[in-house]
């Protein structure tokens, strides 16, 4: 089977590595990942192929996209983009079709997709399966009126399953959107998408960094990075606080896209116990040698905290209610502890930090975290028996 696979990020990284571990798990089919975002630095495995579009992406603003080509508009890069993915459908004629976050978010991006979505239809180009791929969370709009309404009509015209990476044990995505019961097509929640680390990579790494059984080593990262900075920063100032600081190591992941002013800022600090990098591959690996994590609250990091078991602060994203929900939730299980913005003095957070590096984690086992197998798994079960023409 033929899959491709359509995933924009604007802001984070979290989109990205989502699709990636889905697509992970659609080992013996062909996986054309079509991505639009800044490059990240991620190994594609043998059966994925990635087709990258004109980046666009959003300056510091959250809601002003730009397109970083130098040389190209933003409408001259709507042109391109638009002809290239149906370029890239046409030559690859895919089984499935996975869009990730449309039609819930991403509506910037509908002068590419509604042209190829309503093709698709239309059957002016080939058939294929089409699904939404979406994450746990909505966040919360003010024109809601419009946006739901919009919402359902084009998931009920162009597509012909949602999958959900959610458990509803902890979440439903009715908390978030009103109009769960228009939806015609077929719904499945798949649990949340979460990779784990390879056996024996906590000890395998603090041996590699040379860390001792009896020091500490605390982990700070912020998502992608753009709204990061103030929880680095009160790290920063917190760390030389800790009581048992002597025998502490902390590593810090700005996150890629941290303007270069924050980042510059930050780096300061470094010293024979403060590492500071933009980003690694071997995130999961530093989370499970970690005797502490603090950070931001988005659907990856969340997931790597449960699968590593780490002991976690997390100060959710406050531009919208997303991070706050998902953290507040799993903090009710008493997996991790939400920070809010008063805690960020460096007293205040030092103590914290300090007492959690006492504590032991809650237990996760009620919370289904097999979404990328189950995403598999459904499509190789589903996506011929519901492919039913639409009028």
């Amino acid at each position: 089977m033929k899959i491709i696979y359509y995933s924009q990020h604007i802001w984070g990284v979290g989109h990205v590595f989502r699709t990636l571990e889905i697509s992970k798990a659609l080992t013996g089919h062909e996986v054309v990942l079509v991505t639009g975002g800044d490059r990240v630095d991620a190994p594609m495995p043998d059966h994925v192929r990635e087709f990258r579009l004109p980046v666009i992406m959003t300056d510091r603003n959250p809601k002003d996209l730009v397109a970083t080509d130098n040389e190209m508009s933003l409408e001259q890069t709507h042109q391109k983009r638009k002809q290239m993915l149906r370029d890239i459908y046409v030559d690859e004629s895919p089984d499935v079709l996975m869009v990730e976050f449309y039609p819930f978010g991403r509506n910037a991006f509908r002068f590419e997709l509604d042209p190829l979505l309503e093709s698709i239809r239309n059957r002016e180009l080939p058939e294929s399966f089409v699904v939404s791929s979406l994450r746990d969370i909505l966040v919360e709009k003010v024109d809601i009126h419009l946006y739901e309404p919009r919402v359902i009509r084009k998931l009920n015209r162009f597509f012909d399953a949602l999958l959900v990476h959610a458990d509803p044990v902890l979440v439903k995505l009715d908390e978030t959107f009103g109009r769960m019961d228009e939806i015609d097509i077929p719904v499945a929640y798949t649990g949340f998408v979460a990779p784990r680390p390879e056996a024996g990579a906590g000890p395998g790494l603090r041996k590699m960094l040379g860390i001792k059984d009896a020091e500490k080593l605390i982990v700070v990262s912020s998502g992608g990075g753009k709204a990061g900075a103030p929880l680095v920063e009160a790290v920063l100032k917190a760390f030389p606080r800790l009581g048992i600081y002597d025998c502490c190591h902390l590593y810090i992941f700005t996150g890629p896209y941290m303007s270069e002013e924050d980042f510059e800022r930050v780096y300061r600090y470094s010293d024979k116990r403060i590492k500071i990098s933009r980003f690694t591959t071997d995130f999961l690996s530093y989370l499970a040698a970690a005797d502490l994590s603090v950070s931001m609250g988005g659907y990856n990091t969340c997931m790597n905290l449960l699968t590593s078991g780490v002991t976690a602060l997390v100060w959710p994203f406050s531009y919208d209610r997303e991070q706050g929900i998902r953290a507040r939730r799993l903090a009710r299980r008493g997996v991790l502890r939400v920070l809010e913005d008063t805690d960020l003095g460096p007293e205040k957070l030092a103590d914290l930090m300090e007492k959690a590096l006492t504590e032991k984690n809650g237990s996760v086992a009620r919370i289904d975290l097999e979404g990328a197998a189950h995403t598999a798994d459904w499509l190789m079960k589903h996506a011929v028996k519901f492919k039913v023409p639409k009028i």
